[in-house]
């Protein structure tokens, strides 16, 4: 007691706690205390207030925790011991963090923990004084905490201190879990569980771990008592804190925990001292993280991110195929990973000891007896090894390090020059490299350190030369593995990665292929669907790079959440990689594949800014800030593009990159950072200083109110993130029929007009961009519109924005905006030849921006369109179109002559026509011959006779048929011969016309075949060809129908909305399947169709067995399950969706067996389409209702159980809605296309509205996922329909075609 006093008085006489002793009135002398140990004497009522006021001083001092009235049984003497402990214990945590004075090292022994513990271990004690008591390590942990937050921003040594304090008392509370007393047991939890909140970097200490995973055994007295009670109540709770920790430290860094894990497995001396080992990996292989739900955590963590995840997987050394879903178990992909590094370390420790055994070094001292191998071999007979000397060390290392450095250089020169790099090989180089790295980090030689620097470098800058996922794999592993075991390479690791990483930026690899060519869809699709010079596809697969961007972003992400609370050397890093990339203009590529990790690197972005709220990064939080508007203005660059789709065949992928935007929009919408304020005045405070309202800000530029620009910025981002996610989660899970939008609250009308001004002042594109995501809002068009006619001098070099100012009303108003078209950058052929439809009048203008555009690109490109660049030539007044078609076809000869068969096809009369357009009608007529020939009196005389030759050979094929009608049937196909034998080919150059790439070599005369026809005699021809740009002796056959007396026309504009279909599903990448045979109409009523290789129709294999399409399979392909078998299902499935797809927008009738062919890898073919859109067989009756066929044979193959459950036919219905919504995204291209054969005459478009019911067959309208589900519905519809099933039995009746 009386020590007690004379420390009272050490307190009041020491200068540094006089300020917290002065507030409490301390006893004077030793007549004090013993009146209060006798408070009946005479001052009995003095010394009640002196207890009193002992009492309210302990319960100030311990924070206000313990009420004075729970006080009452606390005398004053011990109310003055209780009150002296804890200013003795709060003084050690306030003046060095904690840390007993001792040895230099600071570990858990030397935690003042451990003195407010051993209070409570005092026995008997009354229930006030243990609270008060317990009230005190509380109290000194609040302390504790302050301490090592006033020195969160520290660095260098002062910040390793700091941390060796916070893991000190981190490992002691770990060891204190084993004590005997219950409630001390509960306090070190609760203490243990508000650390790792507190401050997360102790979860990925290896001290703290390792004290947790063995602390049990190494730190429980169960060598003094041997209680089986006591011991089931600490592994109980022992399990509890371990499986808490460990699934907390892999929802926050799987791939620091699992490196972590593995160097803890490693330890094999460790494990086997370890005796509840069975403890610890049970409780590690109840533990699992992959890509599926994990029960494990919920919401936004990181281990939640895709990235994260598949960078995790890499790390764990699972070798797992990351396009796939993956589940792996941490405890035995550990141990792989943990055994396969021991393995490294062992071979480079093995290939050292036989380097010095056989004499690597040659010591100067006395040499035993014998040389070279002889001494290796002694030694290795005895087994006496003597101590290596470090210049055997140095020898070895050298000459190792060389071998590495050179083996890795070697790996980068491969991928630099296209080589292919071998994923084992390297992975093994790079691991034993790591391993021979980790074993001589405490060299002191001058040139082991500068050669290990080299070779660290290129373990980090390997991967990212090569830029693969297996390559990035690697590096994840490798990257891990450093960091993990040796923590104090972390900071050397992250500069370098992020030094590489700068460097892709500048290289435009991956993430930041900005290049048009590396841009996906859009770039396969140009010029016909999108704006701009074809692109040559690139050497280099964009998808590979972005995925090992992907992986890399999951490690970056990783160590962030590791290093925010720890180190700010790292963080300041952190920040110059998000700099970097965030840098306008604006440098991230636009594939459709970038989606994902694209709002990974946002998300990485806002959390980076968030840390402005830490005490560490205080002095960077208007840097911070000024990094937040980059972040919200490279996320909004992202919707200046289009929306595209991509598919790689991998629903884990789809569905990954559908998780990365839900879960960047999740963390926006609770991202409530507020670094700046608004005065009274409506002027911009920020940090405290006043900002004029009208002021330029270095990102947003000239601005009136900054708070209100960056909420309606940020209210914007939000909701294109919103609808970029349920746009991804529909493609991700196309047969989902359920709607998760319909909970959202509408947007009203002046909520879209400002979206549309705020989109427009940061980027027009993104106005576009608007518009094209939701095209049936009415308003949101109106007011772009308006955005573009105030501002149009500032976006003459936007293709998109056209349609926002020509229009129908402004050619009729003549309006001045259109003065703007000469100077206005190309757009796509099919935005131009829209411009050439009689609703534009041919306005000059206009049509000086269209001939503008099409004389952009080679007329070979144009080719395609030549149909509805002829149906343009009826309302050309100003022979402007037959202009360019007279100057194309000088600068070439194909399309000359595909142009001259075109004007021939059209001398055909209209079936039907209107009575005011028959004068215009005959006009065009007239018309046609004219060109013609002054098509060919452009001709050189090396062109003409390329014409004659051409044209001369193949009307001698076609007038064949004329000479055979007068035959008999039997006679027919002798008389082809005859004739066919007449025709001399006369020069090499001749080439099918229905396929201009294919050089006629020859025609086989035997091949001539008589077709059926009610009209004249078409005949099929087999020629023999090659390919105009491949090997001339490659020479294969190729038949053609020729046909006279049937108008072709239709058939062509038919086949091209399939080959644009087809087309679009290629760009996508969509595994779906379309033949638009080759069809040229070459005079009236006669024309060319290419005949599909390898076919047999429908009707034809019915004429050969009894039974359906399922038992035809089975005996051409084999049994059912059998690959063959299943590789044609799967073929017919891919044909059946992609004309699922056209001939719902097409509408094709008269689908019976002999229309229906079959190739021989069983994908299903369409030919004929004589009834198309709004025409049908027997008068346009309509019995075939269903939008595409669908018959019970057909169902048998794609649905085996008969009742839509299949796997099967759930892949046919996500086929058909990836291509319905592919297809929908060019809508307005594939309408043109149509809408410009209007006035053809062409049956299609005979009755009805053709053209606004295709438009409705588009939905523009839905959402995606109501687009989704109305295409389920067809395919539903369509399923075995008994109008299908009727119309086969109709023609088979009338017409004998096997159904």
């Amino acid at each position: 007691m009386f020590r007690s006093i004379a420390y009272l008085e050490f307190l009041k006489n020491n200068s540094y706690l006089s300020k917290v002793v002065s507030t409490v009135k301390w006893l004077e002398d030793e007549l004090e205390l013993n009146a209060l140990q006798n408070p009946v004497s005479r001052q009995g009522t003095a010394n009640e207030k002196v207890v009193l006021a002992q009492r309210a001083a302990l319960a100030t001092a311990l924070g206000g925790r313990v009420d004075i009235s729970a006080m009452s049984t606390i005398s004053g003497v011990k109310a003055t011991y209780l009150l002296a402990v804890s200013f003795l214990e709060i003084t050690r945590f306030s003046s060095n963090g904690g840390i007993l004075n001792g040895s230099t090292s600071v570990d858990a022994s030397r935690s003042a923990f451990s003195c407010v513990f051993e209070y409570l271990k005092t026995p008997n004690l009354v229930p006030a004084v243990l609270q008060c008591l317990t009230a005190l390590v509380h109290k000194a942990y609040e302390t504790a905490v302050s301490w090592l937050e006033q020195r969160i921003s520290e660095i260098g040594n002062e910040a390793t201190v700091r941390n060796s304090i916070l893991n000190a008392h981190t490992c002691f509370l770990i060891k204190s879990l084993c004590q005997r007393e219950d409630h001390i047991r509960e306090v070190a939890v609760t203490l243990l569980t508000q650390f790792r909140d507190k401050f997360p970097q102790v979860m990925w200490n290896s001290s703290c771990l390792d004290s947790l995973l063995f602390s049990m055994h190494n730190h429980s007295p169960t060598t003094i008592v041997n209680d089986p009670a006591w011991v089931v109540t600490i592994r109980s709770l022992y399990q509890k804190v371990v499986r808490e920790w460990i699934i907390r430290s892999l929802s926050h860094a799987p791939c620091t925990s699992q490196g972590l894990l593995q160097e803890m497995l490693c330890k094999a001396n460790t494990w086997q001292r370890a005796q509840h080992t069975p403890d610890v990996a049970s409780l590690l292989s109840e533990i699992r993280i992959g890509t599926g739900k994990n029960d494990c955590w919920t919401g936004i963590q990181t281990a939640n991110i895709p990235a994260v995840m598949s960078a995790a997987a890499a790390a764990s050394g699972g070798n797992l195929n990351l396009t796939k879903a993956f589940n792996l178990e941490v405890l035995s992909t550990g141990i792989g990973s943990a055994t396969v590094k021991c393995n490294y370390v062992g071979e480079i420790a093995g290939m050292k000891r036989l380097y010095n055994t056989f004499g690597g070094y040659q010591s100067a001292g006395p040499a035993p007896t014998g040389s070279g191998i002889g001494i290796g071999l002694q030694r290795l007979i005895t087994g006496a090894f003597p101590q290596e000397p470090q210049g055997e060390d140095e020898s070895f290392n050298a000459m190792l390090l060389l071998k590495f450095v050179q083996s890795l250089q070697k790996f980068v020169n491969n991928a630099e020059t296209g080589g292919e790099i071998d994923k084992s090989q390297f992975h093994e180089t790079c691991s034993q490299a790591t391993a021979f790295l980790l074993a001589n980090l405490g060299t002191d030689s001058k040139f082991n350190i500068e050669g290990l620097s080299q070779l660290l470098r290129l373990l980090c800058w390997c991967p990212a030369y090569i830029s693969t996922s297996n390559a990035m794999e690697t590096g994840v592993f490798v990257w891990t593995w450093l960091v993990s075991a040796a923590p104090q390479l972390g900071c050397v690791v992250l500069a370098e990665l992020v030094d590489a990483w700068l460097w892709t930026i500048d290289t435009k690899r991956g993430l930041f292929s900005s290049r048009e060519a590396f841009s996906g869809p859009t770039a396969k699709l140009r010029p016909h669907l999108y704006p701009g010079d074809p692109e040559m596809p690139p050497e280099i697969d964009p998808v590979e790079q972005i995925i090992a961007h992907r992986l890399w972003l999951g490690f970056f992400f990783d160590r962030f959440e590791v290093v925010r609370y720890q180190s700010v050397e790292q963080l300041l890093l952190f920040g110059r990689l998000l700099q970097g990339s965030m840098q306008l203009p604006w440098k991230f590529s636009h594939h459709p594949a970038a989606t994902g990790s694209f709002f990974t690197l946002m998300f990485l972005g806002l959390k980076f800014c968030s840390c402005q709220s830490q005490v560490n990064l205080q002095n960077f939080k208007a840097g911070l800030q000024l990094l937040e508007d980059r972040v919200y203005r490279a996320s909004l660059g992202w919707f200046a593009f289009e929306p595209e789709w991509h598919d790689i065949n991998s629903t884990n992928f789809a569905q990954s990159e559908a998780q990365s935007v839900a879960l960047f929009v999740q963390y926006l919408s609770n991202y409530l950072k507020d670094g700046s304020q608004t005065d009274v005045k409506g002027q911009v405070r920020e940090n405290g200083s006043v900002v004029d309202q009208n002021f330029c800000h270095p990102i947003w530029g000239q601005m009136e109110n900054y708070t209100v620009g960056r909420e309606r910025r940020r209210q914007l981002l939000l909701m294109l993130c919103q609808h970029e996610a349920d746009r991804l989660e529909v493609w991700a899970q196309p047969v989902n029929t359920k709607e998760t939008t319909s909970s959202r609250p509408k947007i009203s009308s002046e909520k879209w007009v400002e979206h549309a001004r705020t989109a427009y002042s940061v980027d027009p594109r993104i106005a576009f961009s608007l518009v094209s995501r939701f095209p049936a809002n009415i308003t949101l068009r109106a007011e772009v519109s308006q955005q573009v006619q105030s501002h149009i001098l500032d976006i003459r070099c936007i293709p998109e924005a056209l349609p926002y100012f020509v229009s129908p009303k402004a050619v009729d108003e003549n309006s001045v905006l259109l003065q703007q078209l000469p100077h206005w950058a190309a757009c796509s052929i099919t935005q131009a030849i829209e411009f050439l439809a009689p609703a534009y009048k041919g306005h000059p203008r206009v049509m000086a921006y269209v001939l503008r555009v099409l004389e952009s690109y080679p007329p070979e490109r144009v080719t395609f369109f030549m149909p509805q660049l002829v149906q343009a030539l009826r309302y050309d007044d100003g022979k402007l179109v037959e202009g360019y078609l007279l100057r194309a076809a000088q600068r070439s000869d194909i399309f000359s002559h595909i142009l001259i068969w075109h004007l021939q096809g059209e001398t055909c009369e209209p079936e039907t026509g209107k009575e005011a357009t028959s004068t215009k009608t005959n006009s065009f007529q007239a018309l046609l011959p004219v060109v013609r020939q002054h098509i060919i009196d452009g001709f050189s005389g090396k062109a003409l006779d390329v014409f004659q030759r051409e044209f001369d050979f193949f009307d001698k094929v076609t007038s064949i048929s004329g000479v055979l009608f007068p035959l008999p049937k039997d006679e027919r196909r002798a008389g082809i011969r005859r004739e066919l034998e007449k025709i001399e080919m006369n020069g090499d150059d001749l080439y099918l016309p229905t396929a201009p790439s294919k050089l006629v070599k020859g025609i086989q005369v035997d091949s001539g075949i008589p077709l059926q026809s009610a009209a004249k005699v078409p005949i099929m021809i087999t020629f023999n060809v090659a390919d105009r740009d491949g090997d001339p002796n490659d020479v294969k056959p190729q038949a053609c129908i020729f046909k006279v007396g049937d108008d072709c026309r239709q058939d062509v504009l038919a086949l091209q909305v399939i080959s644009l279909l087809r087309d679009v599903f290629e760009a996508v990448g969509l595994n779906l399947y379309l033949f638009p045979y080759g069809v040229l109409p070459t005079g009236p009523e006669r024309g060319i169709i290419e005949v599909v290789p390898n076919v047999r129709s429908r009707s034809q294999m019915g004429e050969t067995t009894d039974g359906g399409l399922y038992e035809i399979f089975q005996q051409d392909y084999g049994p059912v399950g059998s690959p063959s078998f299943e590789a044609a299902r799967e073929n017919f499935i891919i044909s059946s969706a992609g004309y699922a797809v056209a001939s719902l927008l097409l509408q094709p009738k008269d689908r019976h067996n002999g229309n229906l062919l079959f190739d021989n890898l069983g994908r299903l073919i369409h030919i004929d389409f004589g009834f198309i859109l709004e025409t049908s067989p027997g008068g346009n009756m309509r019995f075939e209702s269903a939008h595409f066929k669908l018959s019970h044979e057909m169902t048998q193959l794609l649905d085996p159980s008969g009742v839509m459950k299949s796997e099967t036919w759930n892949l046919f219905l996500s086929l058909c809605v990836k291509g319905y919504l592919a297809a929908r995204r060019y809508m307005d291209g594939i309408i043109t296309t149509v809408a410009l054969m209007l006035d053809s005459g062409l049956p299609c478009f005979s009755r009805g509205d053709p053209i606004g019911n295709l438009r409705k067959r588009f939905h523009p309208e839905m959402s995606e996922r109501e687009a989704a589900n109305f295409m389920i519905r067809v395919c539903v519809d369509a399923y075995n329909k008994w109008t299908t099933a009727g119309y086969d039995l109709i023609q088979y009746l009338q017409q004998g075609i096997e159904k």
